[in-house]
């Protein structure tokens, strides 16, 4: 059977979702999964989240993106005060969940969070990143790897652009240019009021807003099939 890539989008905690969706694809021992980040806050299972995504990557190949809330929440598990920006971002519920963890499952969890990347591009020179990117010749030059977890202007840019311009045109933004197509999170399509991932131009957002109550949502990237969890609040009443 070939071998599929998919592409998962923010998770905030939400394990329950998280593992229903993955079943729901049946996935094969040949698969990749890249993960787009925000493993962690809002929803009370992110000691949960963590556990099984390094289960999953002990069976599977895994690509796992930095998001600007693993961040957060890894500077508190390397001891650190937690951050009252996280706090105030439902930090306050992985703080909670952690409760109970021993050193070495905390040891083991930051490890996880130390080898989360930036970005990945893969041989057919698509991008996954959290966020986005500011520099016009790629992330690669990019002078502020905060843009990396929080940039929002790449996202607004395809939003922004005519649907119709072709690739080869002049007026084709440089930075979409650069790359065949370009995965992204953090940003919820729900605030949108759209509950499916969203495409614009040749940039696709995965993050389905379940951190405002909506799904997670999973794509197999070469056929744009999707699937989604059930709402989170089904989960967590």
């Amino acid at each position: 059977m070939n071998a599929k890539t998919w592409v998962i989008g923010d998770i905030h905690g939400a394990y329950q979702p998280l593992k229903q969706v993955l079943e729901k694809i049946g996935l094969n021992k040949n698969d990749q999964l890249i993960f787009l980040g925000d493993y962690v806050d809002g929803w009370p299972e992110s000691y949960q989240v963590i556990e099984y995504l390094i289960s999953l990557s002990k069976t599977y190949s895994c690509i796992f993106i930095k998001g600007n809330h693993d961040i957060w929440c890894a500077s508190w598990l390397a001891g650190n005060e937690p951050d009252k920006n996280w706090l105030d971002n439902k930090g306050y519920t992985t703080v909670n969940n952690y409760n109970g963890a021993s050193q070495n499952q905390k040891s083991a969890h930051l490890d996880f969070f130390n080898n989360l990347v930036d970005y990945y591009i893969d041989d057919k020179n698509r991008l996954f990143i959290h966020a986005g990117f500011t520099a016009i010749k790629g992330p690669a030059e990019e002078s502020f790897a905060y843009n990396f977890n929080n940039d929002r202007t790449l996202l607004e840019t395809a939003f922004a652009m005519d649907r119709k311009l072709d690739l080869s045109s002049v007026f084709y933004p440089k930075r979409l240019k650069l790359f065949y197509e370009i995965y992204i999170g953090h940003t919820p399509t729900t605030k949108y009021d759209i509950n499916i991932p969203i495409n614009a131009a040749n940039l696709w957002d995965i993050d389905t807003g379940v951190s405002q109550g909506g799904k997670i949502s999973v794509m197999n990237i070469d056929t744009k099939e999707f699937w989604q969890s059930d709402l989170v609040g089904d989960f967590y009443n």
